[in-house]
């Protein structure tokens, strides 16, 4: 039997962990730059706010009504949510983490008589002691445990933990589920399929094998095809490394200076070589690219990704950072207005062994910058990340914020949050960013201890 604990409403629910005044209320967390609704709490659903939605139309769209607002915060989220793969992997004979949300887990050593018990029980454990909801689904695959998860989290009925476990849950349980939401079913699949009449995952089961695979000749859809039918046939994920690493963002505005540039690139290869190193992984290939806002008709256009090879493959911040730029050297041209940039790092392998280069004589030199990451790693994690960045970074002062934005049309203005002091940040808009009390001294939760509890009469 396979498990997947899925968070509900991750973004919006560890918000609320430090914030109990928030319960009940409509929550919004927004992408990167404060540009679109990214997360919805169920209040926010319920209002009709959709995913996507511009952060300015929110007004517009919702007069009279309060909404919290929240800029993305990761660091937050990605610690609170190691909380809670910390209980996992103390419950389970073994997991992988599939997102920062997800986590599969591998139940063959708990009898299947005690499993929905289990499944309750450690729904209620990351409750208490993380403060999270989540949603628990069990079946004898991975696309279908993914199905049991979304039942057990749009109906109470389930406490939570819903377990596939016969054919007749199983058939219940495709009938209830739309195809465009089966897991391995992307969007352009999906449209095919409902145009040849498969409405439900049932109905795409009920098919044979054989028209499956001539109409669509592709081997991830035949193995979704089959874990609906009740195999397991899904390779497990774990066994599988990231073969390429992306980050990138839209600027906050647009760019047309070289060093501007340089720095966001720089913040981007920061981000990839500790990817790389998180996953005990290295990296021979470093590329960068960059293009202007297309959307922009009365500006010049322009595009262009060009890569460099690593003689000897690495997750060193400074060397991927230091190619990265050489790379943005090579395809910047003046006279345009960047909109956007990003690095791939791409080769990826395991980080033992690596083949050195013959006539190479910086043997020591690799060591010390692994000792000197491992350092940095280790600091970031105790006080919080970018408490040490490289000089390349160029942070710029920020404002972060104490308390949410609130629209509240009926005034007709949007209540502005309270600023707490500036700070050095990415220069990312995060204008309705929360605090990070459990990753920064300076955020740790205040008590008042001269307030004197309340005695109750005789």
């Amino acid at each position: 039997m396979y498990g997947i604990a899925d968070l509900d409403n991750c973004y919006c629910s560890c918000e609320k962990v430090f914030r109990p005044d928030l319960e009940g209320q409509p929550i919004v967390v927004l992408s990167n730059n404060d540009g679109c609704v990214v997360a919805r709490s169920n209040e926010a659903k319920k209002m009709g706010i959709k995913e996507g939605t511009p952060y300015y139309q929110l007004a517009q769209l919702f007069p009279g009504k309060k909404i919290a607002v929240f800029s993305s915060n990761y660091e937050l989220y990605g610690e609170l949510t190691g909380r809670v793969v910390s209980i996992i992997r103390s419950e389970t004979p073994a997991y992988f983490r599939y997102s920062i949300d997800e986590c599969f887990m591998y139940l063959d050593g708990i009898p299947l008589v005690d499993l929905q018990k289990w499944g309750e029980r450690l729904h209620r454990r990351v409750k208490r002691e993380v403060g999270m909801p989540i949603s628990i689904g069990l079946a004898p695959n991975k696309t279908l445990a993914k199905i049991a998860s979304k039942l057990a989290k749009k109906y109470e009925v389930y406490k939570h933990c819903c377990m596939i476990d016969t054919d007749y849950k199983r058939e219940r349980a495709l009938e209830w589920c739309p195809v465009e939401d089966v897991w391995g079913i992307g969007r352009r699949y999906a449209a095919k399929l409902q145009s040849l009449g498969c409405k439900t995952a049932l109905d795409f089961a009920n098919h044979h094998k054989d028209w499956v695979r001539l109409t669509f000749n592709n081997i991830n859809i035949v193995r979704t095809w089959q874990e609906l039918n009740g195999e397991d046939v899904v390779p497990n994920e774990q066994l599988a490394k990231k073969k390429s690493i992306c980050t990138s963002r839209s600027f906050n505005g647009m760019i047309n200076d070289y060093d501007a540039l340089r720095t966001h690139v720089s913040n981007y290869a920061v981000r990839c070589a500790e990817k790389l190193r998180m996953q005990n992984t290295v990296a021979s290939i470093v590329g960068v690219f960059l293009n202007t806002n297309m959307f922009r008709e009365d500006l010049p256009q322009y595009w262009n990704f060009q890569e460099q090879r690593l003689i000897t493959p690495t997750n060193s911040t400074i060397t991927i950072v230091q190619t990265a730029n050489e790379v943005l050297k090579k395809i910047f041209r003046q006279g345009y207005q960047y909109k956007k940039a990003g690095v791939i790092v791409m080769g990826i392998g395991a980080d033992s062994p690596i083949q050195q280069d013959l006539f190479d004589i910086n043997a020591e030199l690799i060591q010390k910058m692994r000792r000197l990451d491992e350092v940095v790693d280790r600091i970031n994690r105790m006080h919080g990340s970018e408490t040490i960045v490289l000089g390349s970074q160029q942070y710029v002062s920020k404002t972060e914020m104490v308390e949410p934005a609130r629209l509240d049309s009926a005034k007709g203005e949007q209540a502005r949050p309270k600023i707490k002091a500036d700070v050095f940040a990415n220069a990312i808009k995060h204008d309705f960013r929360s605090k990070n009390p459990t990753t920064r001294w300076s955020d740790i939760v205040r008590l008042n201890v001269n307030d004197k509890p309340k005695e109750k009469p005789l």
